[in-house]
């Protein structure tokens, strides 16, 4: 069921929702969240998409808030609210509120949002895109008790690394972080059956992936040994190879899908690692709303600490061939005079 309401309000998108219920006969609310999502209209469908699919895990009211920048500096003066209300079918297992904030109502989002919110419920503030620098600070943000960016959708997603270090306030996550929970899994996994020492780590993926420097960083901060970075032609992550005192042990993923993990001692195994969709990073980072202390952790460590690909050295020469090169350089000089 879609309602849509013109110059509205925030008490008018109240009664909407209650008068949606009572139609469709779901009078009561079973939902265990609020989640904001701030996007634009280009943006706007795929997250709503994503949301409504996590809902089903985690039944939530959805509220979208969508800005629209007005052309004209008189438009601009001019606030209006409109709204689109979804219940039933077309909300997936909760309420969605598409709300669309024209002139100078976009300035305070805040104050449209706030009334609309779960009582007693948690508050989850996600940006799809074009995140805030501080995202606790940010008068959305503020309003939640987990606010979630995404690094991979800036225009420069190390720059974006450093800014969420900055900025980092108990609660704040990235779906960069989520998405190689599944790697540090099986990293972790093996290491338990090993029990080995690792020397040093390298990690493998395509540039301008924030996931693969996140992974080295975990790697390193938890390990405490050197971690390289290195470039590959992807899809995302590819491979890590963790050198230790018994030989190395490498997961290596060049598909995108399945994975094959090699350890000494035992023969090949393949590991399904495949590349999780938007909607199932959302709903692995609803499940737990208290904050992530690895995280906190991993995205201070600092991109700049970790190594890239090492320049060859020149090979020096052995002790016993030391006076035949001694030799040959004394001939070149005689020859030159």
């Amino acid at each position: 069921m879609k309602i849509d309401l013109t110059e509205t309000t925030s008490s008018k998108i109240n009664q909407a929702l209650v008068s949606a219920r009572r139609a469709i006969g779901t009078p009561a609310i079973g939902m265990v969240l609020t989640l904001v999502i701030v996007t634009d209209e280009e943006n706007a469908y795929d997250a709503l998409k994503s949301a409504g699919d996590a809902s089903r895990e985690h039944p939530s009211r959805i509220i979208a808030v969508i800005k629209r920048v007005s052309r004209s500096p008189r438009s601009r003066r001019d606030a209006r609210l409109d709204a689109e209300v979804r219940v039933g079918s077309d909300a997936g297992t909760g309420e969605t509120v598409v709300l669309r904030l024209h002139g100078e109502l976009a300035n305070h989002a805040q104050s449209v949002v706030l009334p609309l919110l779960l009582p007693d419920a948690p508050v989850v503030v996600w940006w799809p895109e074009g995140a805030p620098e501080d995202p606790a600070k940010d008068p959305l943000g503020a309003l939640a008790q987990r606010r979630i960016t995404d690094a991979y959708s800036a225009e420069n997603p190390g720059d974006e690394l450093a800014v969420r270090a900055r900025s980092y306030s108990p609660g704040d996550t990235d779906l960069s972080w989520t998405r190689i929970t599944p790697w540090r899994s099986m990293l972790a996994a093996a290491l338990d059956q090993q029990q080995v020492e690792v020397v040093s780590a390298t990690v493998e993926g395509e540039s301008e992936n924030p996931s693969c420097e996140l992974l080295a960083m975990w790697l390193a901060d938890r390990l405490k040994v050197p971690v390289e970075r290195t470039q590959s032609g992807g899809p995302g992550l590819t491979a890590v190879r963790m050198q230790t005192r018994n030989g190395v042990i490498v997961l290596d993923r060049p598909d995108g899908s399945l994975a094959t993990l090699s350890m000494q001692g035992q023969p090949d195994r393949a590991v399904a690692l495949k590349r999780r969709d938007t909607a199932e990073l959302l709903a692995e980072e609803l499940r737990r709303l208290d904050p992530d202390n690895t995280y906190e952790a991993t995205v201070k460590f600092g991109v700049d600490k970790l190594g890239g690909p090492a320049e060859p050295k020149p090979a020096e020469p052995s002790p016993a061939a030391a006076p035949a090169a001694a030799k040959k350089t004394a001939a070149k000089k005689a020859a030159a005079k």
